[in-house]
């Protein structure tokens, strides 16, 4: 059988994507892709806070309503998967932290005052949406935003729709986030490389997958100088402030894309020890930029 490697590429959530896909024809490996590429639009247009008719758009909509909104099972388990994240990052981790980055303007690079900040943190945290049955009850003055979470779902989602549809090998990326449908022929492990945030179109190290998933979280180019000191745009929920003392940049590989990132984005908002912590304890591969640039790694080829 002659397989060869199939490479399509498209926009979708904001970013740069790719599936690779090994196939005897060209013609069946787009099909293929066509089915996999409509679901990622799918997913963005039900829920990208970036879409004004977006499910989330509809969700944010009814907070205060007393009659709530209907919740679909899919998105359901994004929620669950939500909460989940929440209480194992003791709060850190928070779908509704959203409304912070309405007062904090990073292009302007000014802070917002005390008082901007102190009137959102009652307005923020997981557990305070109420629940009956299948119906949210959104508080009133809370949005949620599935950013940090929906893109990985659907590089998850992406990999088993493959290996339902019948591919053996290929690869999803969707604007880093990647999640493997099957290993290269003859059981060869994809190679992935992780991108340098101090350094363009260079990489901070490079790891092989046979399967699992890989996320990446970080300030990147979002970081910048206030008054002699740096500043992230990663917002700690809890402070309503920048988090300055976690990692710079950080990838994870696990079973799951979704898994991955929730482990790199919570290494970001905690502390640099007790991240590290973290990723040790969980037995990951990682690779990871310190604060002073240096590069840690555990299981990944740092480069």
């Amino acid at each position: 059988m002659n397989l060869t490697l199939k490479r399509f590429s498209f926009q979708s959530m904001g970013s740069h994507c790719e599936i690779q896909i090994y196939d005897q024809s060209r013609v069946n490996a787009k099909n293929l892709t066509r089915r996999l590429v409509a679901e990622a639009l799918r997913i963005e247009k039900k829920y990208s806070s970036e879409i004004r008719k977006s499910f989330v758009s509809e969700i944010n909509l009814s907070a205060g309503n007393k009659l709530g909104i209907k919740i679909d099972r899919e998105t359901k388990t994004l929620f669950n998967h939500a909460l989940d994240c929440f209480e194992k990052s003791d709060g850190l981790y928070d779908i509704t932290a959203c409304s912070l980055d309405e007062i904090w303007n990073f292009d302007s690079q000014k802070l917002p005052g005390k008082s901007e900040i102190e009137a959102l943190l009652p307005h923020i945290g997981l557990h305070k949406l109420k629940w009956r049955g299948s119906r949210l009850y959104l508080p009133s003055n809370m949005r949620i935003d599935f950013g940090q979470i929906f893109k990985e779902y659907a590089a998850d989602t992406l990999a088993k729709l493959g290996r339902d549809l019948g591919v053996q090998h290929g690869l999803v990326n969707l604007g880093g986030d990647f999640a493997i449908i099957g290993a290269q022929p003859n059981d060869q492990p994809w190679t992935v490389g992780i991108a340098n945030p101090q350094i363009p179109n260079a990489l901070l190290a490079k790891i092989d997958l046979l399967s699992g998933g890989v996320a990446t979280s970080g300030d990147f180019a979002d970081s910048f100088l206030l008054e002699g000191k740096p500043h992230t745009a990663i917002l700690n929920p809890k402070t309503g402030h920048p988090c300055n003392t976690g990692l710079r940049a950080i990838s994870v590989v696990a079973e799951r894309c979704t898994s991955a990132g929730f482990l790199a984005r919570s290494s970001v908002l905690l502390d640099e020890k007790r991240a590290l912590e973290q990723l040790s304890d969980a037995k990951v591969a990682f690779a990871a930029m310190d604060k002073n640039g240096q590069i840690q790694g555990s299981g990944v080829q740092v480069i």
